[in-house]
């Protein structure tokens, strides 16, 4: 009896020494599987970091030219606003000397002045295009947004936008009718340069549209529609690679600038200064029909 007693004791202890063996194998077990699950969270929090400071560092270029993401993600704020501003009320006191400078021309012409005197008034006037397109390089810097939007120029006006301002091809199809009588040579080098001015505007046009398609792609890689934390760096990778393409539409509207003021300065070297006098004029009056169409379209009845 007291043999059988025994060995049941013994077999009882197995038991428990068995599972206390299998028990602290699982923990053994399990805390290996944290040690790895918490090793690929540092990893994973350290990839985050990285990418945060990259995303942090384009933010910052970002604010440098005024934009500003909200934190709750659904609305774009412009820190620049201040900037537009100030550029809308530049560009106004732009047009202010402007229609100045075109009164001035416009009664010289009437009054049949000679050419020294007209050629006076024109590189005035040029001088002060090429004042416009500082003004919308400095205003680019901190709102390209404002400039391609073209919220600065008239409903109208807007119409016709390209690329934040005219397109010289068209202008120069405008002129043709206006500049009468041309020689052959003239005839020639204006059709030259208005084939220019569209190919290079159609090379800035394709440059935009890829610019527009590699941002769609490079915003919809990945899933959309979840918040998982395990998007979070594939997010923020997105979104610094994005805000590199977006930083690239200044230059955009830099080169197309460049394009409208020479473009208007080879037209000149084209014509003579009594023509070049009737061009700008004509520059003039077209845009200054499209503000006063765009004014009494905004003023008609409303049923």
């Amino acid at each position: 009896m007291l043999a059988a007693a025994s060995d049941s004791s013994d077999r009882s202890k197995d038991k428990m020494d068995q599972k206390t063996l299998r028990r602290l194998a699982q923990n053994r077990e399990a805390a290996r599987k944290s040690r790895l699950r918490k090793k690929a969270y540092v990893q994973q929090l350290e990839n985050s970091r990285l990418k945060l400071t990259q995303l942090e560092q384009e933010l910052q270029r970002a604010r440098q030219q005024g934009v500003f993401i909200s934190s709750s993600g659904d609305q774009a704020h412009s820190t620049g606003g201040n900037g537009a501003l100030a550029f809308d009320a530049e560009h106004s006191r732009w047009l202010e000397e402007k229609n100045r400078q075109m009164n001035e021309l416009r009664s010289a012409l009437n009054a049949h002045a000679g050419d020294t005197e007209l050629r006076i008034i024109v590189d005035g006037v040029m001088a002060h295009y090429e004042e416009l397109f500082r003004i919308k390089s400095n205003a680019a810097k901190n709102d390209v947004f404002h400039l391609l939007s073209g919220m600065w120029k008239t409903p109208a006006e807007r119409c016709f936008l390209w690329l934040g301002g005219f397109r010289s091809s068209e202008l120069l199809k405008l002129l043709a009718n206006q500049l009468e009588p041309m020689t052959e040579r003239q005839v020639m080098g204006i059709n030259s340069l208005q084939q220019t001015s569209q190919q290079a505007e159609d090379a800035l046009s394709q440059g935009m549209e890829s610019l527009q398609q590699s941002l769609a792609d490079t915003l919809s890689s990945g899933t959309l529609g979840s918040s998982s934390s395990d998007n979070v760096a594939s997010y923020m990778g997105q979104m610094a690679m994005a805000m590199g393409q977006l930083g690239t539409v200044e230059g955009f509207i830099r080169q197309a600038d460049n394009l409208r003021l020479q473009t208007l300065q080879q037209m000149l070297r084209v014509l003579t200064t009594r023509q070049s006098a009737r061009a700008l004029l004509a520059i003039h009056d077209y845009s200054s029909r499209l503000r006063a169409l765009s004014s009494l379209w905004l003023a008609r009845p409303r049923e």
